[in-house]
This record gives structure tokens, sequence and C-alpha cells, in this order.
């Protein structure tokens, strides 16, 4: 536990001035705050910007539903055992989303001022040096108070937190006890270790209990003589079937697709496996297929899975990439949800070429982009002479275009009411009617829709027909935006330069900050960022001058002769040396067209103490 204070002075030196006093500062306190300032956490940060929406929240609280049945118990009895201290207790998930909270009346009002909520996400890069988030970058137990905090959105409490592990050291949360600042006790984090403690160990046998029950589960499935797999929910492989054994007499142990891979396998069916109450996925049964030449390249193997994207590592694009490939196998409609910029064509691309209509056409149609009144004609097509300016012949819809393929609607969210009923009855139907035509045409075709915005928020607004969206929210995909999977950024930034034939070693500050940085454009403004650094470093080594994120603003600095001219009002009083400190700056940005950073490292002046002394003489 840190013992020492850091003063607010501290603080303030490091936010305004850059001075980082590391003496008087614990190591992890300096290095995440470090990290902070790199990644552009804005230190004034008055409340966390991203809360998730309920349905969000649900499918949170479901993905790590083994978590919550486990601990809340204990983190039910933790409150208990500190109720009407003002204080709150919280259990936080891999990625930093509290997934519950409980605390008394009073704390609760003031955490909310903050947006400090079931929902939110409380990390370093969203808002700055806390117990929760560095405890989950640093996997080490630790109790921040005040100012130690890097965002004045947490300097008034106090936090203890510790990371919850489960087999093999993994992360599985954090466990978390904050309140008023002044209400800071040494023993808290003591009590919260101790808690997470038993939680880990309770997992454990729940783990092995789990082993055992898919055993007996899976018990009389093994004496089949086709080839199974009983796998736990990692995927790793707890018992084969003789005839997975005869080839690879140590596959106990493996992941699954390992054992496909080496022994000449496919993955035909599989079966999920539940506990006895029912409430708890144990793992899977796999019956497994011999590969053949034209099983090679069939969709069936999952290792034929054909995606032009890339997949990077990270456990949230794996698991949408499972997701994906499964609804490829079937012929049903997909909703695909996800921030600009995420790559949502990419997933629906990948639906359409590993599944049975990949020979097909894929017809993709940005539906925010056409005029609504142009919308019908493009989706249904018209007949010859079915109005003024009409092509000879007429032309055929998107619709009817995608026969016997899949039709790509992007930002579904955006098509008018009258649009949302043509397009309900071409589903219902499976036929449509050109515009100005007396016959109708059949469809046969697989429908994939994609938006930004929130379909469930927008049929409770009244701006979706609830019908339509049951007829196309049938298997939801969730992208996950690029700050939810940045290991994945070095996987992009090789993907771009060998696409953009950049051959470049990125120096490692310049990696932490592209990999630190919260990205809301996502992969396309990341791309956008790599290709001004390619420009910039004329195709060699980037180096820090020629980088520069979006948030680092450029400055319009006017000539002095044209200063009066343009309306820029010197301040009046300025001592001599002050003249020509303002002079200086001035020439400063003048070099740098107007680039802050380059203008406090040509000037060898922390970046906050620039723009400080730009705001002083009003330039």
């Amino acid at each position: 536990m840190i013992t020492e204070m850091v003063s607010q002075r501290q603080w303030e030196r490091f936010v305004q001035e850059g001075v980082l006093d590391e003496s008087r500062l614990h190591a992890r306190i300096s290095e995440s705050w470090a990290l902070c300032q790199r990644a552009g956490v804005n230190p004034y940060l008055e409340k966390a910007p991203h809360v998730l929406e309920p349905d969000e929240l649900t499918e949170r609280r479901r993905d790590n539903l083994n978590l919550l049945d486990i601990a809340l118990p204990y983190v039910k009895k933790l409150y208990a055992s500190i109720r009407g201290s003002g204080s709150l207790v919280l259990l936080v998930d891999p990625d930093g989303y509290v997934l519950a909270l409980y605390g008394d009346g009073d704390i609760r009002q003031f955490a909310q001022t903050i947006n400090f909520v079931e929902g939110v996400k409380w990390t370093e890069e969203e808002v700055g040096t806390n117990a929760i988030g560095t405890a989950l970058r640093t996997g080490e137990a630790i109790a921040l108070t005040g100012a130690e905090h890097f965002s004045i959105v947490s300097h008034s409490w106090t936090c203890s937190a510790a990371p919850i592990r489960g087999e093999q050291g993994k992360i599985l949360g954090v466990l978390d006890i904050s309140g008023p600042a002044q209400t800071a006790h040494p023993h808290t984090l003591g009590a919260v270790v101790s808690c997470a403690y038993v939680i880990e160990q309770e997992w454990k046998m729940q783990a092995q209990q789990d082993r055992l029950e898919l055993l007996q589960l899976a018990c009389g499935s093994l004496s089949s003589p086709a080839p199974l797999l009983i796998c736990d929910r990692n995927d790793r492989v707890i018992a084969a079937s003789a005839a997975v054994r005869e080839r690879d007499v140590f596959c106990t142990g493996k992941s699954a697709a390992a054992v496909l891979n080496e022994n000449g396998y496919n993955e035909r069916a599989r079966t999920p496996l539940y506990s006895a109450s029912g409430n708890r996925l144990l793992g899977s049964c796999l019956v497994l297929a011999e590969q053949t030449a034209s099983s090679a390249v069939s969709f069936a193997s999952s290792s034929a899975f054909c995606f032009n994207g890339v997949t990077g590592k990270s456990k949230r694009f794996q698991k949408l990439l499972t997701e994906t490939r499964r609804a490829a196998e079937t012929d049903a409609t997909v909703h695909i949800q996800g921030e600009s910029g995420t790559g949502k064509e990419l997933i629906a691309r990948a639906l359409h070429e590993n599944s049975s209509r990949r020979d097909g056409p894929f017809i993709a149609v940005n539906c925010g982009a056409i005029a609504p009144d142009l919308l019908e004609s493009e989706l249904f097509g018209y007949a010859d002479g079915a109005f003024t300016g009409a092509r000879r012949n007429g032309r055929k819809g998107r619709l009817e275009q995608a026969n016997g393929g899949t039709l790509f609607l992007d930002e579904i969210g955006e098509i008018p009411p009258a649009m949302q009923v043509a397009l309900l009855r071409a589903l219902q139907e499976r036929e449509i009617t050109p515009v100005g035509a007396d016959r109708s045409v059949p469809l046969d075709i697989r429908i994939v829709t994609a938006t930004h915005r929130n379909l469930q928020q927008m049929v409770r607004d009244g701006k979706f027909r609830e019908d339509l969206f049951y007829r196309l929210y049938v298997v939801p995909l969730h992208v996950p935006p690029l700050r939810e999977r940045r290991e994945d950024i070095p996987d992009l930034i090789r993907h771009f330069c060998r696409e953009s034939g950049w051959c470049a070693v990125f120096p490692k500050d310049i990696m932490e900050r592209l990999t630190m940085y919260r990205w809301p454009g996502n992969i396309r403004e990341l791309f956008n960022v790599l290709e001004r650094m390619r420009i910039a470093a004329g195709g060699g080594v980037p180096s820090m001058e020629d980088f520069m994120l979006p948030e680092e603003t450029e400055i319009d600095v006017p000539q002095d002769s044209a200063t009066e001219s343009a309306g820029v009002k010197i301040p009046t009083g300025l001592t001599y040396r002050e003249e020509l400190e303002r002079r200086e700056i001035m020439q400063a940005l003048r070099k740098t067209g107007g680039n802050v950073r380059l203008a406090a490292r040509l000037m060898d002046i922390p970046r906050s103490t620039l723009y400080r002394k730009v705001k002083k003489f009003n330039l």
C-alpha cells in the first residue's frame, strides 16, 4: 500500500509544468501519471466519459456470469461489514467495467455526479490514475487517495483495489472499496486483498468441481467410436475419445484448435455442456471429422475461415470472429453493432465469404448516404418510364442485384419511416415490386445490417419500427471499439505498413503512445495518423517530430505585422521580459506551423507551460 500522500501542489506542478518529482512519489504513481500524460488523458476531467447502455451492461454481466456467481456473495458480505461507513464496494470486470456496486445512499448519489456507477469504464485510459485501473494494468493491489489520482474526477476519493486472479494467473476482475478522501483508512486495502483472495480460492474450487461435473456429463460420450473432444470453457481439452487418443496420446491440456490442426481434423459440430443447475456453461463436446481435400477449403473447417482484416490477439475480437464464423454457417439475418471506424463492413464481408452464398454477389448500401426521396428507387429499382429522368429499360434495385447473395445495409438506423414499412414488407414477402412496375420480383438474399446507433433505444424512442427491428435483430454481433482491443494495435500497425510498403521500426515511446491513446475514431483514425506519420517521415523511420495525435491541435499564429489588422488583441502592460518571451513563443509557433508540441520541444519547455503562456499572451 502507498503510505506517503501526494500534495495538491505536486499534482499541479506535474499537470501544468510537467515537473515530476519521482523521489517524493511512489513508483507506481509516477509511472501511471507519465503514461496518462502521454496518452492524452485530461487531468481536469470532471466525470467519466464512457458508461454502457443497459443492454450493453446486461451483455457484459452475461459474459462474466461465472465471476458474478462466485464473487457476489463475498462482495455483499464485505459491504455488510462496512455498511454505514459512507463507502462503496465494487466488482469490476477485466476490461474495467463496473459490474456491481453496493453502497450507502448518500455516497451513491455523490458517485453518480462523476458517473461512478454500474456500467462505467474506470480505467487509466478513461479517467487517469486510479486504484481500479492501475490494479488492472499492473496486476497489483494498490490504494490511492486524493491528488494521487491523475484526474480531478477522483481527487475527492480514496480507493483500494485488488485484482482477482483465476487459473494460470489470469485476471478475472478487480475488487474495490471507494469512499470520500477524508475517510481513508490504512486497513481498507488489507480487507480488499483478503476478500479477493477468498474469491480466488472459491474460483479454483469451483473450477475443479466444474471439471469433474464436465467429465461426468461426458463420460457416456467418450465411449463412442467417433472422434470427440471434451473441452472446458477456455477450449482446453480435458478428455478425448479413443479415436483421438490413438493419434495424440498427450492431447489433454492442449487447445482444441491445436489438436485439430496437428491431427488432421475439422470441427463438425459443437454441443455446449451446462451444469446441473443450468446456469453455468461448463464446456463443450466437439464432434470431429477427418479433413479431406474438399473440406480443407470448405467453411466447415474453422481453420479455413476467411477474414480479410487483421485478426489480432485480443479476447474480445477473437470472440467476435468465432461468433461471425458460426453465424456464417447459417442463412440467418445478422445485425452488426459498432462505433464508426471499427470495421463493420469487414465483418459483413466475412459473413458472406464464409457462407454458402459466397459465389453470389455482395451488395453494400450505405443508407445514410442516399437522399430519402431516392432510397426507394435505389433499393427496389424502377421500370422503364417510371418517372422523369428514369433510364430506358429501367434499373434493377440493390435488393434484386443481391439475389443469390448478400445485401449489406449499412447505417440502417438512418432509413426514414416510410422506407421502414416498405423494407419490412419486402422481408416478409421475400419479393419486391420495382417503382412503376406491374410485376413482382422474388428475392433469394441474405440480409446483413449495421449501425453505430443503438437500435433498441431507437425502438424505445419510437424512431424505429419494432416489427422491423425483430426482423433484423436475429443474430446480433458487436464489433468492439479499438480502445477495448489495444493489444491488436501493433498488428494493425504492421498491417498498415505492409499494405503501404512502409518498412519502418517504430520507437518504443511512439508505440507506447499509439497503444495508450483512446482512438475515438477507431481503426480509421489510427490509419489516418499512421498515414500522416509516413508522409512526415518521408517513408523512413518515424520520430517524435513526425508524430502528432489528433488532440494535439495547431494554433493559427498571426504575423507580427498583421497582428492588429487580424483583430488579435495584444495584452498591454507587459514587462520588457514578458514582451521578449511573447515574441519568442510566436517565433517558435511560426517555425512549427502552429504545432504546440513541436514548439514546446523547440523552446525546451513543457507543453502544458506553453499552452498556459499562449493563453496569457492571447496568442
